[in-house]
């Protein structure tokens, strides 16, 4: 691995001369693979507990493992249930920050958003009763945001695709707002070759600019009194604790600490100055670069910027929602039930009105749980109810399929179901957990998996090693 001269003195200069060289032979080595399980899915399943294999924990995340070596992940049917999310240990020390400090329930922005690997973690931790807005500005990258967030499966959610300053329409709404940046991505050299072809000097500085913007544009939709998380994948101080400082003394904020075990060592700050910061690196860490700091907004809020309280209005508004609806949703009483256009969607009724204030100002891609859709007098569920876990699996008729068969329907390729099967919409299940819909017509059955997450690679699994 060839590295960029700036990039070496740079960063001789923030670790020292022989930390530099442990950060160099740790670039070379393999990076490790790690998984988080989504508990709220697996332990509604019959004999869920058998997919909570232990392998090498992640010591700041309960839900999180090492695995010896990394499989083919889409061809496992589990990863397309969104029994666990692929995600980078490191990143998943958002899980111990979160549930040190929010106790309570909370809306929460994650402003940039996607893939999803930290949303799917905020909105397994946070406490029930929690909204959580995922937003990612960048088109393409906000369908990938979709998926993992729908295939994670919690109807507390809403996805939207804004630019940072739109949120200043919604004035001190949120209680907790996380950023993390796009940024010179120096803590993925091992893992991504063209970030170190992309990296320069110019770069960091385009960089650390571009993140102070993106706050000072969210600002003003966090709470006086709310969180900030603020997180890069990089190791130079511009993009890390220089604009922490910047954020205190430009914005109004003081830095927070979480207590950390010192067995994992996480480094603290490498930039001479007097406030808590987590540096994950690579030869200390098992995980990728990151960095990562903990800001609490100060001040009082300026007379006008509160939202108007929004009378209550019950149940959203539509027309006539069919009776299926209400059956394929496990604790339809606590929940608002709403037609928009074709699609019958529901949200939970503690939820309905910070919803609604979203929906006025923002572009939103996907908000709270679909149902299905109606065509003429029937009503087809949505791949989302499949995925969720409020679904009430015992309102559907379910077919227990095999892998070559789920491995089939996630190609969207035809499914034979066993003639004992019931003709209707039929729920498909790999070992107890939903993997989506089929309508069975008997001699054949139509695939509803969507078209455009299906498996498009052509070539044949070659078996798994998740032991499970």
């Amino acid at each position: 691995m060839k590295l960029p001269l700036d990039f070496k003195q740079r960063t001789s200069a923030l670790l020292g001369a022989d930390d530099y060289e442990r950060l160099v032979a740790a670039l070379q080595e393999e990076p490790p693979v790690s998984i988080r399980l989504n508990k709220a899915k697996l332990s509604r399943q019959k004999g869920g507990e058998t997919f909570l294999v232990q392998y090498e924990p992640v010591a700041w995340c309960r839900d999180g493992s090492y695995l010896p070596i990394r499989p083919a992940f889409t061809f496992d049917p589990l990863f397309h249930a969104g029994a666990y999310y692929v995600q980078e240990a490191s990143s998943m020390f958002l899980a111990h920050v979160l549930r040190t400090l929010v106790r309570e329930p909370v809306k929460m922005l994650d402003l940039c958003a996607a893939p999803g690997g930290k949303s799917t973690l905020a909105r397994s931790v946070l406490p029930e009763g929690s909204l959580l807005i995922a937003n990612e500005v960048m088109r393409n990258r906000s369908h990938v945001l979709v998926e993992n967030l729908i295939k994670w499966g919690h109807p507390d959610a809403v996805i939207t695709r804004n630019d940072p300053a739109d949120f200043s329409a919604l004035p001190a709404f949120f209680d907790v707002m996380l950023t993390d940046m796009p940024c010179s991505g120096e803590g993925m050299f091992r893992k991504d070759a063209a970030a170190i072809t992309d990296w320069s000097v110019e770069n960091v500085n385009s960089c650390w600019r571009r993140q102070r913007k993106i706050l000072a544009d969210a600002w003003p939709a966090l709470k006086c009194g709310g969180l900030l998380i603020y997180s890069t994948c990089t190791f130079n101080k511009e993009e890390n604790e220089e604009n922490v400082v910047w954020i205190v003394k430009e914005l109004g904020a003081e830095v927070l600490g979480v207590p950390v075990s010192s067995e994992w060592h996480i480094t603290g700050n490498r930039a001479g100055m007097p406030f808590p910061v987590y540096r994950f690196l690579p030869y200390q860490t098992k995980g990728e670069g990151l960095f990562l700091a903990i800001l609490r907004k100060t001040g009082e809020e300026k007379r006008g910027t509160m939202l108007p309280k929004k009378q209550k209005s019950g149940k959203p508004c539509g027309g006539i929602v069919p009776n299926d609806a209400f059956r394929w949703v496990e604790d339809a009483d606590s929940y608002a039930f709403a037609v928009q256009g074709h699609t019958i969607c529901a949200t939970h009724k503690s939820l309905v009105d910070d919803i609604a204030w979203v929906q006025r100002y923002l572009h939103v891609l996907q908000s709270g749980l679909l149902i299905g859709e109606t065509k003429g007098k029937d009503l087809v569920p949505n791949h989302s109810l499949a995925m969720s876990t409020a679904l009430n699996a015992e309102a559907f008729a379910c077919a227990e399929i095999s892998y070559e068969q789920a491995v089939a329907y996630l190609r969207k390729e035809t499914v034979t179901l066993d003639p004992s099967v019931h003709s209707g919409y039929v729920l498909l299940v790999y070992r107890g957990m939903p993997l989506g819909f089929v309508k069975n017509l008997g001699h054949r059955a139509n695939n509803l998996y969507p078209t455009e997450w299906r498996i498009r690679s052509g070539r044949s699994p070659e078996g798994l090693s998740l032991g499970w």
